[in-house]
């Protein structure tokens, strides 16, 4: 007996669906996630850590952290699109390549977005000596003393250097940098006096902030954060439309299959979602988000545009 052509073409595409669901859904993972990310005890490491640890409730199998470094990116990049090498990466991987030439990587051809996890606020934040307590009295102090007041930032491109950078093109004032390896140094710097302002991230400002040494004017989310308590945004204080911080994704090589993020998705966000990895990656200075590949894709493609032009605006370009 001949079994007709269209029967055979619907059974065959029948075990193509099957099997591809098995690959992606039932099979898959049969060995360790590795989540890459940059230096051993920083913030990301602390989050990958702690998405790595929830991993085995959903998958099975272990989550690994791989510490990079600066070539974190560059791995992922390059990695098999297969759902077990993942990058958790902050702004430097969307903001390096609009400032210098050499990166190696394309933020939005090379990486498939899975999920923006969580953010943190940065904080305006002024010496005691300063005699402002308002956004818009810093605006006006700046105005009156053109070049004369300065901020302290961490490397060209972070998130202290360009909320600085933003407040100045919005509110129109010239405000000298005065560059530092890293925000902790300038932090130190700015408590000694030897600058008036900086845009810290909330856990790092906090201390300093308790004791009196420094005073914060605002925050610089688009909307007001438990991080930082009784504090206005920068945009609700003066500047209308003011939005910088620090969002940290989850990223998959490009061409990973579309079942695979939604799975990684699916799973990450649950355990993001969970009350004590809320609770301590709170405590940490983030706030979990969670937002989906579709939104997150949005984001990062809204945040290069953004910054790009700020970027190309102050003459940033290295």
């Amino acid at each position: 007996m001949l079994v007709p052509r269209f029967v055979v073409l619907l059974f065959s595409m029948a075990v193509t669906v099957l099997g591809a669901g098995v690959a992606c859904g039932q099979e898959y993972p049969n060995r360790p996630i590795r989540m890459v990310t940059s230096q051993a005890g920083s913030g990301s490491d602390f989050a990958a850590r702690l998405i790595a640890q929830g991993l085995p409730d959903r998958f099975g199998q272990r989550g690994v952290v791989d510490n990079r470094g600066i070539v974190a990116a560059e791995i992922v990049a390059q990695a098999a699109p297969d759902g077990y090498t993942l990058l958790l990466y902050s702004t430097p991987l969307w903001i390096s390549p609009l400032i210098r030439d050499n990166v190696r990587w394309d933020p939005l051809k090379d990486f498939a977005p899975v999920t923006l996890a969580v953010n943190a606020p940065n904080l305006l934040v002024v010496h005691p000596s300063v005699p402002v307590k308002s956004v818009k009295e810093l605006v006006a102090l700046a105005k009156a003393r053109p070049g004369e007041l300065n901020y302290g930032s961490g490397s060209t491109g972070s998130t202290s250097h360009l909320s600085a950078e933003l407040f100045k093109a919005m509110a129109g004032v010239n405000i000298v940098r005065v560059p530092y390896r890293g925000v902790g140094p300038a932090l130190v710097a700015l408590v000694g006096g030897q600058m008036h302002l900086i845009f810290p991230s909330a856990s790092a400002a906090v201390p300093y902030l308790k004791s009196g040494k420094l005073r914060a004017l605002a925050v610089t989310t688009a909307q007001p954060s438990a991080l930082a308590p009784g504090l206005p945004t920068v945009a609700a204080a003066g500047l209308p439309g003011y939005e910088s911080d620090t969002p940290l994704g989850i990223f998959a090589p490009a061409g990973t299959p579309s079942a695979l993020i939604d799975r990684l998705n699916r799973e990450i966000v649950w355990v993001l979602s969970r009350p004590e990895v809320k609770e301590r990656l709170f405590n940490s200075g983030v706030e979990v988000i969670g937002s989906s590949p579709k939104k997150f894709a949005a984001t990062l493609k809204s945040e290069i545009a953004r910054w790009g032009k700020l970027i190309k605006d102050a003459g940033l370009h290295e």
